[in-house]
């Protein structure tokens, strides 16, 4: 062993210390690392600092940003609500579908965001139904793992593995190579948790949330009572007019709550103020009911209400209680005077004085301290109006506020814009990298996300581990620590021949990534198991493969995952329950890997 060599294994071995114990913060090792390499003298500067350029950082980001346009426009969220509705009562059907679920749209964003925005909903159904969060939290974790098999975009360290293979000379992974393991691991994964719950336990749930909702906040306020709907008909003088300007509603002394309207051949929904246009066939929500001589005069058709008219749009147009604190400059004006529209972006909907709600007039009623609003609006402009808190308190919000899809009118863009970006990976027309920039593009252009929510959904962390790891691949190549390392795998286990191989990368690879990410584990074994395939004379794709899989098989321990870290504290977990739940899987996924990945890519 060179000197250079026991450096660069020190400052490895000191990584993995950092990264088990959890201090410093991981990006904060990675930096640290970045520094520490290039004074060593065994890596240049720009080939410590190349990551920064490497298409796959770039594609990790843009993928990031992806699965944010996704959140942002309510997809992942009403896939949650079709399978509150689909499972029923049924334990069975809720775990299938929701490692399904889980594992689907873990294929193409991050499985670590995924997890945690079915958290809530599983928690919500187990509420529900009186099932025991144990039961879920851990089903939901091991899909997360499992949607890292089934594409090659679906975690990182696979785009890793692939990257190192390109490095190598070869031609890289194609976009669903590693699916057929990933569907037979999955299968098996929900299989094997259907029988395994009964040995996590738990007590029943009792009831829902303590949160408010907005059904409770509409009962005790009475604005069902006092909304109707209305659609603005051909040749209305109401077409053309900003709701400053209804006479109509303001001799009503009513407001528009929030308006339906059509566009592209989608019903949408939106929230009001002042300066908001009528068009032609809105549908108004209104807090007042109109005579058949004023809907005549103003082209209104009357409109059914249904049970629930805000719940399903919850996610669009916020509703919560203000209460006027004590020293609020709102006490002895009215709502009217206020003009809360104009002045906050926002509608008052119901008013509860003295203790009781206010059903007429209560937009001229004179405000005192400890009156709480109803208002809706926006929720950005609700949190606003909460920020004003000399005048205004926020009270908590309702439990809708959880599931916020600020743009959920354009979720059909969404989903087209993953579509378009999944067909140009798959057919190869362009990079992968350029694939998910176009992605990106399109979700900017149909307004799926914005500049802020772009920016701050990159896991910036995630982004410097990688950057900080991967010139240690490059610096065990140049000092002989890869040949090491495969010198003593051949040693050990190549008199057993290449399948027996195979099973002692993905163990390596499984073990260190009990103390390391899942990340980090991929920068460090890629080079070692084609380097291993290289000695043989075999293919490294079997090699290459087998350390994507072992990377995402990080069942054992609540640690070996950010998706694992993620459901311990709602399921109540120990350390112990994933060492026993996990580890008898991960034998199973180690025996399947070894058993189909030489069928399927032959060496």
């Amino acid at each position: 062993m060179t000197g250079d060599l026991a450096l660069v294994l020190v400052l490895l071995v000191a990584a993995i210390a950092m990264f088990a114990f959890g201090r410093p913060r991981m990006d904060v090792v990675a930096v640290v690392m970045i520094v520490a390499l290039p004074v060593t003298g065994i890596l240049t500067v720009p080939e410590t600092l190349a990551g920064f350029a490497d298409p796959n950082v770039v594609l990790i980001a843009a993928l990031f940003v992806v699965g944010e346009g996704l959140s942002r426009t309510g997809v992942t969220y009403r896939l949650g609500d079709w399978l509150a509705r689909t499972a029923g009562a049924s334990a069975t059907r809720l775990i299938v579908l929701l490692m399904l679920s889980v594992a689907l749209l873990g294929a193409i964003m991050s499985s670590t965001g995924v997890v945690a925005i079915f958290i809530p909903v599983a928690l919500s159904i187990a509420a529900r139904t009186g099932m025991s969060p144990r039961q879920l939290m851990m089903p939901l974790s091991f899909a997360g793992l499992a949607s890292g098999m089934l594409t090659l975009i679906a975690t990182t360290p696979n785009l890793i593995v692939d990257a190192e293979l390109k490095r190598a000379g070869h031609s890289g992974f194609g976009f669903f190579t590693i699916t057929p393991f990933g569907l037979v691991i999955l299968a098996l994964g929900i299989g094997y948790m259907l029988f395994a719950r009964r040995f996590l336990g738990g007590e029943t749930t009792g009831g829902g949330a303590s949160s408010r909702t907005f059904s409770s906040l509409i009962a005790d306020y009475r604005v069902d009572a006092r909304t109707h709907r209305y659609r603005v008909g051909s040749g209305s003088p109401l077409i053309g007019t900003s709701l400053a300007e209804l006479d109509l509603l303001d001799q009503r002394r009513a407001g528009v709550l929030m308006i339906e309207r059509t566009r592209l051949l989608r019903r949408t929904v939106r929230h009001t103020s002042d300066q908001t246009v009528v068009a032609k066939g809105d549908v108004l929500f209104v807090d007042a009911a109109f005579s058949s001589e004023e809907r005549a005069r103003f082209r209104l058709e009357r409109l059914a209400m249904t049970d629930g008219f805000f719940d399903a749009y919850a996610r669009q147009v916020g509703m919560a209680e203000v209460l006027i604190g004590p020293d609020s400059a709102a006490i002895g004006k009215s709502v009217r005077m206020l003009q809360f529209s104009n002045a906050h972006g926002v509608q008052v909907a119901g008013v509860r004085h003295g203790g009781r709600t206010v059903d007429e007039g209560f937009v001229d009623l004179r405000l005192a301290a400890g009156d709480t609003l109803l208002v809706t609006g926006g929720w950005q402009q609700i949190q606003r109006l909460g920020a004003a808190r000399r005048d205004y308190i926020l009270l908590d919000l309702p439990a809708e506020a959880a599931e916020i899809a600020p743009a959920a009118n354009q979720a059909p863009f969404a989903i087209a814009s993953v579509v378009v970006m999944v067909v140009l990976m798959v057919t190869g027309i362009v990079p992968n990298v350029i694939a998910a920039l176009i992605a990106c593009l399109l979700m900017g252009i149909f307004r799926c996300v914005d500049m802020v929510s772009a920016y701050r959904s990159i896991h910036w962390p995630t982004l410097l581990l990688i950057v900080g790891m991967l010139p240690f691949a490059l610096a065990l190549q140049r000092t002989g620590g890869v040949d090491l390392v495969v010198d003593g795998l051949m040693a050990a286990l190549g008199g057993a021949g290449p399948t027996v191989l195979l099973g002692g990368i993905f163990v390596l690879t499984a073990v260190i990534g009990l103390f390391v990410s899942n990340t980090a584990t991929a920068v460090l074994m890629a080079p070692i198991a084609i380097s291993t395939a290289m000695h043989l004379g075999v293919s490294p794709y079997p090699f290459a493969m087998m350390v994507a899989l072992a990377a995402s098989a990080a069942f054992m321990t609540p640690v070996s995952s950010p998706v694992n870290t993620l459901v311990v504290e709602p399921g109540r977990y120990r350390f112990i329950d994933f060492v026993k739940i996990g580890t008898p899987f991960t034998l199973i996924t180690l025996v399947v890997s070894v058993l189909l990945v030489p069928l399927l890519l032959p060496l």
